[in-house]
C-alpha cells in the first residue's frame, strides 16, 4: 500500500474499494450521531494556494470528528519555493505533524512533498488531478448502484475531475465516456497511463467531442465548471466554446433516466441548468457530503495500517 494519497493510479483496485466502504461505514455512524475516534492525537496540517469551501472544510471537520486536529497553513506564512525550499518545508513538517495535505496549482510540488516527507502526503487539488474528489464521486455512486454495473458519462472540460475519473476507471475497470472539445481535451499523460493499467482491469474508457453520444443510455452524468481557478481571463472564449456541451434537459433525455454527479462549486445556467442541478437526478449534494467521509476513509488508512 503506498505511503502517500497522490493519484488513484498508485492504489490496487481492492485498497480503493476498502476505502469505499469504510466511507460508507463512517457516514453512516456520523448519520446516527456515533463518533470514531480512530485518530486521536493525530495532527494534520493543511496547505492551500487555492481558495476552498470543501476541501477546507471536510479536512478540519473530519479531523476532529475522528478525534484529531488540523493547523491551516497560507502560502504566505509558509513561502515554499521563495522562504524555504518544498524539501525543507517537508522534512520539518514531517517531524511535527502525522500527515500532511495540500491543495496546489502544481502536481509536481505535491509529488516533491510527497517524496521528501517522511509522513502520507494527501492531494487535496492540483491542476493535474482531485483524486480526493474522484473518491467522493465513487462512494455517491456505490451509494445507488454497483459502480461496476454502472457507465458514466463526463461532459465538458478534460481537467483534473476528469484525469482523475480516468485513472480510477481505469484502476477499476469501469466503464467511463468522455466528451470535451478536441481543444481541452483529458491529459495525455493520463491518458496513457489510464491504457496501461486499463489493460489489466478491463477497463472501458472512450474519449471524443460529442456529448450526445457520451451520454447515450448511461447511468451517470458528471460535469464541472467551464472556469477553473486560474483561468477567469479565458471566461468569456471559455463559455462560447463549451456551450454545446451544457448539461440541461435535452442532454439527459438521450440516457436513461441517468444521476446527475457534479463536483461543485457549480455555475448555474453554465456547464448545468439550475433545474438539473436541483433536480429529482441529482446527486451533487451527496457528493459534497461523501467528501467528508471519503476523506476520513483515506485519513485512517494512511495513518492507522
Amino acid at each position: 500500500m503506498p505511503k502517500d494519497f497522490v493519484t488513484v493510479a498508485d492504489w490496487a483496485a481492492d485498497d480503493l474499494w476498502s476505502i469505499v466502504d469504510r466511507a460508507r461505514v463512517l457516514r453512516a455512524n456520523h448519520r446516527s450521531g456515533k463518533r470514531s475516534r480512530t485518530l486521536e492525537g493525530r495532527t494534520l496540517a493543511m496547505y492551500f494556494e487555492k481558495p476552498s469551501l470543501r476541501t477546507h472544510v471536510t479536512f478540519e471537520a473530519g479531523m476532529a470528528q475522528l478525534g484529531g486536529h488540523a493547523i491551516l497553513l497560507k502560502p504566505e506564512q509558509i513561502g515554499i519555493g521563495t522562504r524555504e525550499s518544498p524539501a525543507d518545508v517537508a522534512r520539518v513538517l514531517s517531524r511535527w505533524v502525522d500527515v500532511l495535505m495540500a491543495r496546489t496549482f502544481s502536481h509536481e510540488l505535491i509529488e516533491q512533498l510527497a517524496e521528501d516527507a517522511t509522513i502520507p502526503v494527501i492531494n487535496g487539488l492540483t491542476d493535474l488531478l482531485h483524486p480526493c474528489q474522484a473518491m467522493a464521486d465513487l462512494v455517491t455512486m456505490a451509494e445507488v448502484m454497483k459502480p461496476t454495473d454502472a457507465t458514466l458519462a463526463y461532459v465538458g472540460d478534460g481537467n483534473n475531475v476528469a484525469n482523475s475519473l480516468i485513472l480510477l476507471s481505469a484502476v477499476l475497470g469501469l466503464r467511463l465516456r468522455l466528451a470535451t472539445p478536441a481543444s481541452h481535451p483529458p491529459s495525455a499523460r493520463v491518458l496513457a497511463r489510464a491504457g496501461e493499467l486499463a489493460r489489466s482491469s478491463g477497463a472501458e474508457i472512450v474519449v471524443g467531442e460529442d456529448p450526445v453520444a457520451a451520454v447515450k443510455d448511461v447511468d451517470f452524468v458528471y460535469t464541472d465548471t467551464w472556469i477553473s481557478m486560474g483561468q477567469e481571463e479565458e471566461a468569456a472564449q471559455r463559455r462560447e466554446l463549451f456551450r454545446p456541451y451544457q448539461v440541461n434537459a435535452e442532454l439527459l433525455s438521450h440516457t436513461d433516466d441517468a444521476w446527475v454527479l457534479h463536483c461543485l462549486p457549480a455555475h448555474r445556467g453554465e456547464e448545468v441548468t439550475a433545474d438539473v442541478l436541483d433536480g429529482p437526478r441529482s446527486l451533487v449534494f451527496e457528493q459534497a457530503e461523501n467528501r467528508l467521509h471519503a476523506q476520513n476513509a483515506i485519513l485512517e488508512t494512511l495513518l492507522t495500517r
